[in-house]
C-alpha cells in the first residue's frame, strides 16, 4: 500500500517505533531484516554485511530495553533468478546466497553477544515454480546442500538460535515450494534447530494451533510467526479471532510460554502503519492474557475424566468471561490506554509527523 507518511529512511523508522512502543504496554522485541542495514550511503551487498551495518539497531535496542531477532532478505534483488535461490541451479547464484546467509548468522550472533539475549536468525526463501516442476527432488537436494554449507559453520548458540520457515505456496509459486513444511521440519529435526512455524503459511483449513503441541514433544523450544491469512495471503493485520486465540490457549496449556519465540509478522501500507502495528500488538497480548485466565488444569482434568459436556460449557461460557480488569491494569502499568484513545495519540501523529514527510 501507499498510504502516506512512511519512513524514509532509519531515523523515522526508529521514531515511529518509538510512538508504537509508547501505546503498547509489556516487553518487547525487534525484527530486524539485513535489507535494514544502515551503511551511511555505502554500497554494500548483502553477501558482504557485517555487525557494524546494525550497530544503530542495536544502540537503539539498548536505549529502549528491547531483544532483537534477525532474517537474512533473500528477496527483492537482481540476485533472485526464475524466482530461486538457494536452490538455483547456478553455483554461482547460490554462493551469493550462501553467503548472505553466513554474513546474516554473524550478524545474528553479534547482537546476541551485544544485548546478552540470544538473537533468533530465521532463514525464508521464496524458492518455488508457478506450474509443476520435472523435478521436485533435485532441487531439493540443493537447498539441502547449500543449508548444510550454512549451518556447518558453528556459532555460539548462547547468542544464536537458528530456525527455518515453511510455506505452502504464493504468487508465482503455486504449483511447488522447494522449503515446503516436510522439508524443513525433517531438516530441523536433523540438524536440531528450530522450524518456525508460521500460520499464514499453510492451506487455509490447517490450523498451526494444532501443530503446536506435537512440535514441542520433539523440540525443547518452538518458533512461532503470528499472523492472518486471508486465502492465499499472509501478512494482514493481526485479528483477535479464533485461530489467535487458539494458538496462544495451546501455548500456555502446554505450558510453553518459556519455551515459545513468538513474532509477529504482518504489514500493511494500505493504513497508518504504526496504528497497524498497534492492532496487531495489542491482539497478541489480549488473546495471551485470555489464555492465562482461563483453568487449563480444571478443563483437562474434564477431558480426561470424559466429562465433555461439562467441559464444552465451561468453555463457551467463560468466553464472555470478562478479562478487561486485569487488561485495564495491564495497560495502566505500561502506561498505555487500555481502550481506543490510543488511537488519538496516532492520528495526532499523523498529522503532526507523519503529514510532513511528502
Amino acid at each position: 500500500g501507499n498510504y502516506p507518511g512512511a519512513a524514509r529512511g532509519p531515523r523515522e523508522l526508529m521514531a515511529d517505533i518509538e510512538k508504537t512502543l509508547s501505546l503498547v504496554a509489556g516487553r518487547h522485541r525487534l525484527n530486524i531484516h539485513a535489507s535494514y542495514a544502515i551503511t551511511d550511503g555505502e554500497t554494500v551487498e548483502r553477501d558482504k554485511l557485517a555487525p557494524k551495518h546494525f550497530q544503530a539497531w542495536i544502540d537503539f535496542a539498548k536505549k529502549h530495553g528491547l531483544g532483537i531477532d534477525f532474517n537474512p532478505t533473500l528477496f527483492g534483488h537482481p540476485m533472485v533468478k526464475d524466482g530461486l535461490t538457494l536452490s538455483h541451479p547456478d553455483e554461482k547464484i547460490r554462493r551469493f546466497w550462501i553467503d548472505h546467509c553466513k554474513a546474516s548468522r554473524r550478524i545474528a550472533e553479534h547482537i546476541g553477544r551485544e544485548l546478552t539475549s540470544p538473537c533468533l536468525c530465521n532463514i525464508w526463501i521464496p524458492d518455488g515454480f508457478k506450474d509443476i516442476p520435472a523435478s521436485r527432488i533435485r532441487s531439493r537436494e540443493r537447498l539441502k546442500a547449500s543449508l548444510d554449507e550454512i549451518y556447518d559453520e558453528k556459532l555460539n548458540s548462547e547468542y544464536i538460535i537458528d530456525s527455518v520457515e515453511s510455506k505452502v505456496f504464493g504468487i508465482g509459486v503455486e504449483a511447488c515450494t522447494v522449503g515446503s513444511h516436510e522439508f524443513y521440519m525433517n531438516y530441523a529435526a536433523q540438524r536440531g534447530i528450530l522450524c518456525l512455524l508460521d500460520n499464514g503459511h499453510f492451506h487455509p483449513t490447517e490450523q498451526v494451533s494444532d501443530k503446536i503441541s506435537s512440535m514441542l514433544l520433539f523440540s525443547d523450544r518452538i518458533a512461532l510467526h503470528i499472523t492472518r491469512g486471508v486465502r492465499w495471503d499472509s501478512d494482514h493485520v493481526i485479528a483477535l479471532d479464533d485461530e489467535l486465540i487458539a494458538m496462544c490457549r495451546e501455548l500456555v496449556s502446554c505450558d510453553a510460554l518459556r519455551r515459545a519465540i513468538i513474532g509477529l509478522d504482518f504489514f500493511d501500507g494500505s493504513i497508518n502503519r504504526i496504528a497497524a502495528w498497534v492492532i496487531g500488538i495489542r491482539n497478541v497480548q489480549k488473546a495471551l492474557l485470555y489464555a492465562l485466565l482461563l483453568p487449563h488444569k480444571e478443563l483437562a482434568a474434564m477431558q480426561d475424566k470424559g466429562e465433555f459436556t461439562k467441559l464444552l460449557a465451561m468453555t463457551e461460557e467463560f468466553k464472555s468471561y470478562p478479562f478487561s480488569i486485569v487488561w485495564e491494569e495491564f495497560c495502566g502499568r505500561g502506561g498505555c490506554a487500555a481502550d481506543e484513545a490510543w488511537l488519538d495519540e496516532v492520528l495526532k501523529y499523523e498529522r503532526d509527523v507523519l503529514s510532513k514527510r511528502g
